[in-house]
């Protein structure tokens, strides 16, 4: 499936998740004589990501502020042209996506190439992306303080154009197939 022709569908995952601009702390080792110090923000500030990937690798990050139907669809518009024909795996994110009339309308108006398939409620062992926002939140949040909101942001952003995860998506789908 590495060559996908034009009419030819693809699986695609998506989700989202929200990064908060502050540290997560974790277990470290240190001295026993030592006390670990790290800085927080104590904001409440976040960023929104929306991500997906395909069967074969490909990946499609976009940052936002909020999460709501109208920065989902926008969000859609954009797997839509990434990935033309293909089989959308996503969550039941209510207000979201599963009972928004605007992203229904879209997939009706789309039926014959963009078909969502929801995944049951409180299954995150089938979504790829959960693997992949506990790494990047490893990555980008463990013991790390940046020193405003806008650098936090830009750090995101660079972060997802240049990470390749490389995670087998058949692994996700088919947890505790036999």
């Amino acid at each position: 499936m590495d060559n996908l022709q034009e009419d030819e569908f693809t699986l695609v995952s998506t989700d989202e998740s929200f990064f908060f601009y502050d540290s997560l702390v974790r277990k470290v080792w240190i001295s026993k004589d030592e006390r670990p110090v790290v800085r927080i923000t104590g904001s409440h500030q976040e960023s929104v990501l929306f991500g997906a990937t395909s069967l074969e690798g490909k990946q499609l990050f976009r940052q936002y502020d909020w999460f709501d139907e109208n920065t989902f669809l926008d969000y859609l518009k954009h797997i839509h042209r990434k990935f033309p024909k293909c089989y959308l795996f996503l969550d039941k994110a209510k207000q979201q996506h599963y009972k928004s009339q605007k992203v229904l309308r879209y997939f009706d108006k789309h039926k014959q190439d963009l078909i969502p398939i929801y995944l049951p409620t409180a299954s995150p062992e089938f979504m790829v992306l959960e693997e992949i926002w506990h790494i990047a939140k490893n990555d980008l949040l463990v013991l790390q303080y940046y020193s405003s909101f806008t650098d936090f942001r830009n750090k995101i952003s660079s972060y997802f154009r240049t990470k390749r995860f490389r995670l087998n998506m058949k692994n996700y789908l088919l947890e505790g197939v036999s």
